[in-house]
């Protein structure tokens, strides 16, 4: 009886360790899940799934091993990828610079999730279809700004950090009680058609282009004017755990990001014609080739500007503290890009 007892605890003991073991990387790499959001600032992500890129990157860094299946998914914002990610169902997660940090702020003892590269510098604008409202000063109440998700969404953190320089020390939440929460084709159409309570609308391009040929709606301000020049928008992150039993993924991924990025700058016209293949958009190809080409906006995998994002939801208690410099907040593969 004691022998079997012993065998018993001996194979628990063994099936515990082999559930608490990381997958091998071998493993791992067989399929990867990649989820993207909505808009231009995607495009390099685009570019590499239309194109095969990671695939073909993998099987250079693999030895020998098959491509991995790519899947992708779309989401309308980062709370519903970090679930998915922190859940285990996604491997690549992409959004806006803040909710990056934020996710980095409370997962350092867990998962420590981080950034794995940038998407690029693109400004965002807050625009609106009411010809009284000029400043944030203006708006009252009674108006509603759609943005991705409420206080936490890149559009959101942009959004407080105006608030603060607006209306002061103490005041980043003072428009937080008029936002909405709507994707970004969403809250566009709504925009567009004057006939909702979306009567603001803080987004990116293609959106913000698109609303702003319409007579009736101009621009209030751009991300810009208030970070103070051009900034990261969008990046990628992972987990720790996944990185750590990855790095032949992780190394073809940003390879293929850069390839992707190359092939965006060579063919801007091509890259429009593959953007509005993958939305299924009627966008006139040249409105989004001209998107591309605009000096504001850049592809490139180095970071830029994040630790002034960091810095703002440190002040404001949405993290605790702000990393030391921007290579905390990113794995080592792009450390020796010019980042900030």
């Amino acid at each position: 009886m004691t022998t079997l007892r012993a065998a018993a605890s001996a194979f628990l003991l063994s099936l515990a360790a082999a559930v608490a073991a990381p997958p091998r990387a071998a493993d791992a790499a067989e399929t990867v899940r990649i989820a993207q959001q909505f808009g231009v600032a995607y495009l390099p992500l685009t570019v590499m799934k239309e194109k095969h890129l990671l695939e073909r990157a993998a099987e250079r860094h693999g030895g020998g091993k098959p491509a991995p299946t790519v899947e992708w998914l779309q989401f309308s914002g980062a709370p519903a990828m970090n679930d998915a990610l922190i859940s285990g169902n996604l491997d690549f997660a992409s959004g806006g610079i803040s909710p990056m940090i934020t996710t980095w702020d409370k997962t350092r003892r867990s998962l420590a999730v981080r950034g794995v590269a940038a998407l690029g510098d693109m400004p965002n604008e807050l625009t609106t279809n009411r010809p009284e409202i000029r400043t944030l000063r203006d708006f009252t109440d009674k108006d509603k700004i759609a943005l991705p998700a409420v206080k936490v969404s890149f559009q959101a953190v942009v959004l407080q950090m105006a608030a603060e320089q607006a209306f002061g020390p103490g005041n980043a939440g003072r428009l937080d009680g008029i936002t909405v929460s709507m994707a970004h084709p969403d809250a566009a159409a709504a925009l567009l058609s004057g006939g909702t309570e979306i009567d603001a609308h803080f987004t990116s391009p293609p959106f913000s282009n698109q609303e702003l040929l319409d007579p009736k709606i101009h621009r209030v301000l751009s991300s810009y004017d208030v970070v103070g020049g051009p900034h990261t928008f969008n990046v990628v992150w992972a987990t720790a755990k996944y990185h750590d039993a990855n790095p032949e993924t992780v190394a073809a991924f940003i390879e293929a990001l850069d390839e992707a990025n190359a092939a965006i700058r060579e063919d801007p016209a091509g890259a429009a014609r593959l953007y509005l293949a993958a939305e299924g958009s009627k966008m006139p190809a040249e409105q989004v080739e001209r998107i591309i080409r605009a000096p504001d906006n850049s592809f490139t995998v180095a970071p830029h500007a994040t630790m002034k994002f960091a810095a703002f939801l440190a002040r404001t208690g949405a993290i605790k503290a702000a990393p030391a410099d921007w290579k905390e907040l990113f794995f080592p593969e792009i450390h020796g890009r010019e980042g900030s």
